[in-house]
């Protein structure tokens, strides 16, 4: 496994309070690497320190935000939304780590988001969908 996605996982599933105890979590695993090291990569992942605990900052998205999705068989959703605004939402969906989501691709009012297989299409609507309705 690589070092960025062990630190997502462990950011993920723990309350992360201070860095050593990350580095800790990490050596547990056989990273070997200095706290400057870490450092490096949480500030390349976009972690910061919210309420008292290490996350991934997202893109901030308006809460109430007019969009509609629609879903392609066999592998695409579409979501349409207002010019400007497609590039935020997108990356704060990249940055979500929704589990049945590949990726996205953006323009500027519109998204493409592909499914990590094509079985998990109706999984990845509703996840999409849940994401969108909480403001990312």
């Amino acid at each position: 496994m690589h070092l960025d996605e062990a630190i997502l996982r462990h950011l993920s599933r723990t309350d992360v309070s201070e860095q050593g105890d990350l580095l800790e979590l990490l050596r547990a695993e056989g990273f070997d690497l200095t706290l400057s090291t870490l450092s490096r990569h949480m500030k390349k992942l976009n972690i910061r320190k919210e309420q008292g605990r290490y996350r991934r900052a997202v893109a901030a998205i308006p809460p109430v935000h007019p969009y509609t999705l629609q879903k392609v068989a066999p592998l695409l959703l579409i979501i349409k939304t207002t010019p400007g605004f497609a590039q935020p939402m997108a990356l704060a969906l990249d940055q979500a780590g929704l589990p049945s989501m590949g990726g996205t691709i953006a323009g500027d009012d519109t998204i493409f988001v592909a499914p990590t297989d094509a079985t998990l299409l109706d999984r990845l609507e509703m996840e999409v969908r849940d994401r969108l309705l909480r403001g990312i």
